[in-house]
């Protein structure tokens, strides 16, 4: 009989509990006992989920109040010499101000990096590196939970990232050293791990190693042999699962199958081609994780096709040596769809068509009851169900509309192409906008307060009526603007009041979209979203930002931007139909928010942002396959963006991610002004446009929107002062990281202040006023 188990398992709570008491934790509501007290019980509620549901090998250490390589950072001492000065710190809070700063008494300590996962949307705090960087076995999480799991009577399989991966998900911080050269200090701390977890009584543990799915140096692959040979040496006994997912292991393939591993788990969702490979050059005593279940999306299973898929090993390998998995953690979709009970927002002929974690599950567990050479009557039966699904989903005359189609094909290149190159409409746009050196502006958001959300609740809700609603709106933007310009900013945004989540308040106003109503998903520490479902061809029913853009224009004779989401990004940050290629619902996004750039420039809006934060994280995870996706998603922005005047400012934005490999087609996109995230990192992600000799303007976020610290004008002045070191002055915009609706009013207030402060100072200093 094949065993079942699961990668990882969602962790801010089905109802957002772990998010809601971490920050209540750190607004000082409760005592870390009682967010410690949380946690646990977040955990038991997980293990109980999968104990119901049957899973026979059940994650731990999967959960994490804030970031699971931000934990195995803390465990294996990795603290950066900055927090050096809060040794006395509760660990728990240690770890809290690596994630999000310390700005208290004589402290003011930045924050660690953060960047995407790999192609999703979850951010990780980055591992920080030195040449002579010790490790020392600093915290038993990974042990306190696994007993905590097996005292709670579960098979507990402990989930850690694996040693290779770890350093190469980190950063070196210093010149004149390979982070992989760190492996020999690092080994004698994981092997500490290993040998608590053996002599607390672990069988099985899975050690993530998602960087075998990637393009690998002869160093690289040559490490991961050494350091797994050293590992199996010392340990003999122990049952260790290296775990890929995100892509197939191509080249790797023969590197993957000759690590002395007991089981080897593949991403068969992402590439099922992979699969008679690894069967044919495994050992016949080696497991074999087959991936069938999307851990990525929240479409239902084709049990068809995934018995298929596992037939397919059965036939090379003995079923007791195959094990039922997930692709990937399911970390990264929402928790239950039992509890969406809004047919208005999500009909229940879609419903069926859908699987949260929870009923992921049963997928995986049904499925391996199914392999089984005589399936009991309830796998059979439903089998027939899921069968039937399938078959309503593919026939469904919901999904196409043909005027839809049309416009797509009817896409020529003049729509893809300004007017005229940047260094002539450029000088338009000087004429027009007549804005001084170093421009001050921000990314779009404002502070989403409680008291925002409850305005947009009880509209929800039809406790108060449209007229109530949009006046208080108008109000908050007044309100905003009035205060903007008090601060100085040079160019002005509405401030997205009406808003609840950049993708999802698009998402409701274009057809082909869904919405649910508890269906989060973390992005990063205690950020959640909620993705909307595009589970059909999309088209713009109306305006959707035109009202509040020219309304703030109208308060003011300093420009506003309009704030608009991008077609890449909003393709990336939804649940994207699988049933067509995704450049085909990238573009009919793009040509919505074309019909939407267009009516902000007719309403008076003479600069339009274009928020494509997710650009780089669609590229595929193999070189080899980036030209395709580099190509149909710079034109997707240009559909987007080209339909203007020259006269006319676009602007993007962008942030968390490395741009040096993609800077051609950076450029490519064309936007007048691009703002990015270089704050956490000095500058040091400004200097892929330098060594590029970027023509176009470039805003560099000087402060991070994702710490409450208050930065000071000199600390910005400093970074600004670098980036003129890096590119022109006369290109260079200021702005924060991102948008500031996660932030609070008192702490966003004297930030810019101070943004607009080291600006002007920095101005009159170069021109010796």
């Amino acid at each position: 009989m094949m065993k079942t188990h699961i990668l990882g398992y969602p962790r801010i709570g089905a109802k957002r509990e772990t998010k809601k008491a971490c920050e209540q934790y750190w607004s000082g509501k409760i005592t870390l006992e009682e967010l410690l007290e949380t946690g646990k019980q977040q955990r038991q509620y997980n293990w109980q989920i999968q104990k119901d549901a049957g899973i026979d090998l059940i994650p731990v250490n999967d959960f994490s109040f804030y970031d699971h390589i931000l934990d195995i950072t803390l465990t294996v001492g990795a603290i950066p010499e900055r927090f050096q000065a809060l040794k006395d710190l509760d660990p728990n809070d240690l770890y809290f101000a690596m994630a999000r700063g310390y700005q208290e008494g004589n402290h003011d300590i930045i924050p660690m990096e953060m960047t995407k996962w790999f192609d999703t949307n979850y951010h990780y705090i980055v591992p920080e590196f030195k040449k002579d960087q010790q490790f020392r076995y600093f915290s038993d999480k990974i042990i306190n939970e696994f007993r905590e799991g097996k005292a709670y009577g579960i098979d507990a399989k402990p989930v850690i990232t694996g040693p290779v991966s770890f350093l190469l998900l980190g950063k070196e911080k210093e010149k004149g050293f390979d982070r992989l050269d760190l492996l020999n200090n690092l080994l004698p701390v994981y092997n500490k791990i290993f040998s608590k977890l053996q002599e607390a009584g672990a069988e099985w543990i899975q050690l993530d190693e998602p960087f075998l799915a990637m393009d690998l140096s002869d160093k690289q692959k040559e490490q991961y042999r050494r350091v797994y040979q050293l590992i199996r040496d010392k340990f003999p006994s122990l049952k260790f699962m290296l775990a890929t997912y995100f892509e197939g292991l191509h080249d790797n393939t023969d590197l993957a199958v000759s690590l002395p591993a007991d089981a080897l788990h593949l991403d068969l969702i992402r590439d099922s081609g992979q699969l008679d490979e690894v069967l044919d050059k495994t050992s016949e005593h080696q497991h074999l994780s087959l991936g069938v279940v999307d851990g990525r999306n929240i479409w239902k299973n084709d049990f068809d096709h995934s018995l298929k898929i596992i037939n397919q090993a059965k036939k090379k390998k003995d079923a007791t040596r195959l094990m039922i998995a997930p692709s990937s953690s399911l970390l990264h979709t929402p928790y239950d769809l039992d509890l969406e009970d809004d047919e208005k927002n999500l009909p229940v002929r879609i419903k069926n068509w859908l699987a949260f974690a929870r009923q992921k599950l049963d997928e995986v567990k049904t499925l391996g009851l199914l392999a089984n050479e005589e399936p009991d009557p309830e796998a059979q039966h439903k089998l027939g169900e899921n069968r039937e699904a399938i078959r309503s989903r593919r026939q469904s005359e919901l999904i196409h509309k043909s005027s839809v189609r049309q416009r797509l094909n009817g896409v020529t290149p003049d729509m893809t192409s300004r007017q005229r190159p940047f260094s002539e409409r450029h000088k338009e746009q000087v004429k027009e906008l007549n804005l001084p050196e170093y421009p001050t502006t921000t990314i779009g958001s404002f502070p989403q307060t409680k008291d925002v959300r409850q305005l947009r609740r009880q509209f929800k809700r039809g406790e108060i009526d449209r007229e109530e609603y949009e006046s208080s709106l108008r109000d908050k933007i007044r309100e905003a603007i009035r205060k903007q310009e008090e601060a100085g900013l040079d160019v002005l945004v509405h401030g997205e009041f009406e808003r609840n989540d950049m993708v999802e308040y698009f998402g409701e106003q274009l057809e082909g979209f869904l919405f649910t109503k508890n269906g989060w998903v973390q992005s990063y520490g205690t950020r959640g979203v909620k993705p909307p479902i595009i589970f059909g061809d999309v088209e713009r029913k109306g305006p959707m930002t035109v009202k509040w853009s020219a309304y703030a224009q109208s308060l003011t004779d300093r420009p506003v931007k309009g704030m608009l989401t991008g077609p890449v990004t909003i393709l990336q940050w939804s649940f994207a139909r699988d049933d067509q290629p995704r450049k085909d619902t990238a573009h009919q996004i793009a040509l919505a928010i074309r019909d939407e750039v267009n009516d902000l420039e007719e309403s008076g809006i003479k600069l339009i942002q274009i928020d494509e934060p997710a650009f780089r994280e669609g590229l595929p995870l193999r070189r080899k396959d980036w030209q395709d996706y580099l190509t149909w998603a710079v034109q997707a922005f240009r559909i987007a963006s080209s339909g203007v005047r020259d006269d006319t400012q676009i602007h993007t934005h962008m942030c968390y991610s490395e741009f040096n490999d993609i800077i051609q087609e950076i450029a490519n996109l064309d936007a007048d002004v691009i703002t990015i995230e270089t704050s956490r990192s000095q500058m040091e992600l400004l200097e892929a446009f330098g060594d590029f000799q970027y023509p176009n303007e470039i805003g560099p976020g000087v402060y991070d929107i994702h710490s409450p610290r208050i930065p000071s004008s000199e600390e910005m002045q400093d970074l600004l002062r670098k980036a003129a070191g890096v590119i022109p002055k006369q290109q260079i915009w200021v702005n924060p990281d991102c948008g500031l609706k996660t932030r609070k009013w008192e702490e966003t207030w004297p930030a810019l202040e101070n943004m607009v402060r080291a600006a002007r100072n920095l101005r009159h200093q170069e021109n010796g006023q």
